[in-house]
């Protein structure tokens, strides 16, 4: 058929145009534009080996994940708009342009919906489609049961823990011990808990018996002691305290075992920590003292030093005792400013300057310094980088209760918005526990504007976060 010179084609296709058509499309590239804008399109399984996404995933950062989508190549020369992609996922513009900009989101309200409306397949998330009821594990547990939810570094360490360690300059339990810790202090214990014990469970438990071979270069003993204390933290951190003070005495005797006498110390300032917890201020002092006994006669370890007076200031304020408490302050201060005469066994965790402004904080509000708690409120946040969301959100809520107490509520309610922003989807119990306290300061000032304003979001929030721990404690309590 002859097309006559007026003949219109379809800018898309080429197709011939029908008269009645006034377009440049035909129907059917019509609906096909139409459907690009009106849900996510169908994309192939390589779609997502594209070096942005990977990236994007590895650092559980959604926003990025979202923004190397909208650019991918497969959608054309123009990237999706972003007003386009934000309905889709029933938030605003303005809202996908600060979570693709912005710190990384946690909340799994939010994660697990957007993850499946735009169809990333589940097994390359860091977190599960499915809120699913898991059985409390036997006593070995195998290393497949161990699901690969985390982020690259944490998946290959705890996949493949007795993996090539050769060409590797560091202890391949070492490896996963500092991917372990980067994590948590982004998500909390109440995430990681469950891999921790499966760790120690599947890689470590068989050599620990002998049935495999230690390949790493420390005792397997105190790699044991060192997961196992870290296990303690994560139990704390979920709102489990008698199943953290098992595994810090179960650390403790795995780190005589295996001859570190640093790590000991450390597990002894962890134990202080949580006799704290449990309004133990004598026992928290006489734990710390006996972790400084583990210190007398090897070369000097100055964090590890300042943490154990920091503790002991710690049980001092509790005490009442304000004069004791300035000493043990200064102790630490002074232990900070020395170097050591070797290095700190790799197993223990760092103890820094903003680690001090913590406990010092925590110290003067208990003494009733309420001028000198904010100055170390403030210090913390100032010290503490993004990546420790947790830390920096125990500093915030701490400010607040300082400004609280100083009669300053509007100022409280600002640094507490900011504090919500901070920790959606952080799977702390002990910031949940501080927000429930918040609740109770609060209502004495309910007829505060600004009060009264933030309190509903407060109890959203709070909502919120035992939603998320209904599905996380059955984890928490059957993995130990």
């Amino acid at each position: 058929m002859k097309t006559g010179d007026n003949a219109r084609i379809c800018h898309s296709c080429g197709t011939r145009l029908a008269r009645s058509n006034p377009g440049a499309q035909c129907a059917p590239c019509q609906a096909k534009a139409r459907d690009r804008f009106n849900k996510p399109p169908a994309v192939p399984a390589d779609f997502w080996n594209a070096q942005p996404l990977r990236t994007a995933l590895d650092n559980w950062h959604i926003g990025r994940l979202i923004r190397a989508y909208r650019h991918h190549p497969r959608h054309g020369p123009r990237a999706l708009p972003q007003d386009v992609v934000a309905r889709w996922l029933n938030i605003t513009q303005t809202q996908l342009s600060r979570i693709e900009s912005g710190p990384p989101v946690t909340d799994l309200d939010r994660l697990v919906p957007w993850a499946r409306t735009l169809g990333i397949p589940p097994g390359l998330l860091w977190f599960k489609l499915q809120r699913e009821t898991q059985a409390p594990p036997t006593a070995h547990v195998p290393q497949r049961a161990i699901k690969p939810s985390l982020p690259a570094a944490v998946q290959h360490a705890v996949l493949n823990p007795l993996g090539s360690a050769s060409s590797s300059s560091e202890d391949p339990d070492m490896t996963t011990l500092h991917a372990f810790r980067a994590a948590d202090r982004q998500v909390g214990g109440g995430h990681l808990y469950p891999t921790v014990t499966g760790y120690l469970q599947s890689a470590l438990a068989p050599r620990l018996f002998g049935s495999r071979a230690n390949r790493g270069r420390t005792s397997i003993f105190t790699a044991a002691g060192g997961f196992t204390e870290m296990a303690g933290w994560m139990a704390h951190d979920a709102g489990h305290d008698p199943i953290a003070r098992q595994h810090f005495r179960r650390s403790l005797d795995l780190a005589r075992m295996g001859g570190d006498p640093h790590l000991a110390a450390h597990v002894y300032a962890s134990m202080s920590h949580l006799s704290l917890h449990q309004d133990e201020p004598g026992k928290a002092i006489s734990l710390a003292r006996q972790g400084h006994a583990e210190l007398t006669d090897i070369p000097p370890a100055p964090a590890l030093s300042a943490r154990l007076y920091a503790m002991e200031a710690r049980g001092l304020a509790a005490l009442a005792d304000g004069a004791a408490c300035a000493v043990a302050l200064r102790h630490a201060e002074k232990a900070l400013e020395r170097s050591p005469d070797d290095r700190p066994s790799p197993w223990v965790s760092p103890f820094d300057a903003g680690s001090l402004a913590s406990e010092a904080a925590r110290c003067m509000r208990q003494l009733g310094d309420l001028a000198e708690a904010e100055h170390q409120a403030r210090q913390i946040i100032e010290l503490r980088a993004d990546s420790h969301t947790r830390s920096r959100a125990f500093a915030r809520l701490l400010l607040v209760t300082v400004l609280i107490a100083q009669g300053r509520p509007d100022e409280a309610c600002f640094q507490a918005r900011e504090t919500l922003n901070l920790i959606e989807g952080l799977s702390s119990h002990l910031v949940t526990q501080q927000l429930d306290e918040l609740r109770a300061l609060l209502q004495p000032h309910r007829a505060n504007a600004t009060v009264a304003e933030f309190l509903p979001c407060l109890e959203q929030a709070l909502r919120g976060r035992r939603d998320l721990y209904s599905w996380l404690s059955s984890d928490a309590t059957g993995a130990g």
